[in-house]
């Protein structure tokens, strides 16, 4: 996680010293320009004055959560309409702009907009110091040293709370978070014991399945669940494979994540192979709608409420 905050006022002076020889005039200069009304206020705009919380705009999906957490509306995201697909919660407000790609926004609009904050996630979309002259940002990384994504989301939650002086907020919200999982901890006791296979169809040929490192995964943790998928991921816990990949699961209970009207799922399970499948023919999979598999609390907790609705009791 990254903080970009222009600490000019140090920069300043310590370049200033290095250039100018003189030491009474260094002196005399450096005390003008750290006591002059137009150098503090260019520190500070940056630094320190309060956010505008109605002018935040999200350049990635996983921040749109960390405001919805502090009970917050962002000013604009990136690429509203699949949002709607992939995300879908927390809704987004009919006022909410759109500014493009999360990999390629729209620069000229984000700063017509002249936002207050700008929130992005680290490792995927543009840098925070490509931003740097039109607002100050926050960057997130999707997980901590020990690929635990739940955790790092709690410390993000806190910290963007203590940025935006919303601390309680974040503590209201967390507690919320610790309570719905030991809840459906609870719920899940009498569950069918069979592992649990996550995916969502790519094409009407391949799935992305959810695996280890993910955020679901340590939500399954915390719940004494097992994944189903031990094999190969991704950075973020995901991997793409073939439909043919899933015939080597034999025992499982499934889980397939819709993605809205485009979703090639409606095609997929047309076709032969799909029939095939041991947990098809059998039928033990079931469809289940969109939760970010990248996101952060409010992803968690809508795992939970959907694991308590769609998994089958003992038997």
């Amino acid at each position: 996680m990254g903080i970009i905050d222009d600490n000019n006022l140090n920069d300043n002076y310590f370049y200033l010293n290095s250039m100018l020889s003189h030491d009474a005039y260094r002196r005399s200069l450096l005390k003008g320009m750290l006591l002059s009304p137009w150098w503090f206020y260019a520190t500070k705009t940056q630094a320190a004055l309060p956010i505008d919380l109605t002018r935040i705009i999200a350049l990635e999906w996983r921040p749109v959560e960390l405001l919805a957490a502090l009970e917050l509306t962002p000013l604009a995201i990136a690429d509203v309409p699949n949002y709607r697909s992939w995300v879908a919660d927390p809704p987004l407000a009919p006022a909410v702009m759109d500014v493009g790609l999360r990999d390629e926004p729209n620069r000229e609009a984000i700063q017509r907009l002249r936002p207050s904050l700008l929130l992005l996630s680290s490792g995927y979309g543009p840098t925070p110091q490509s931003f740097a002259s039109i607002a100050p940002a926050m960057a997130f990384q999707f997980s901590n040293a020990k690929g635990l994504p739940l955790t790092a989301a709690y410390r993000d939650v806190r910290l963007l709370g203590d940025r935006l002086d919303l601390g309680d907020r974040a503590r209201r919200h967390l507690l919320a978070v610790d309570q719905q999982i030991a809840m459906t901890g609870v719920r899940l006791r009498q569950r069918d014991d069979r592992p649990l296979l996550l995916f969502s169809f790519i094409d009407s040929r391949h799935i992305m399945v959810i695996g280890q490192h993910s955020l679901f995964q340590e939500v399954m943790d915390r719940l004494g669940l097992v994944n189903a998928w031990q094999g190969e991921v991704n950075p973020w816990g995901s991997t793409v494979v073939g439909i043919e990949r899933l015939a080597e699961l034999p025992d499982v209970q499934a889980l397939c994540f819709h993605r809205g009207e485009q979703d090639p799922l409606n095609d997929a399970i047309r076709s032969p192979l799909w029939q095939v499948l041991p947990f098809v023919r059998e039928r033990r999979w079931r469809i289940v709608p969109a939760v970010w598999f990248f996101g952060a609390t409010i992803a968690a907790l809508r795992f939970c409420h959907l694991l308590e609705h769609s998994l089958e009791p003992r038997v």
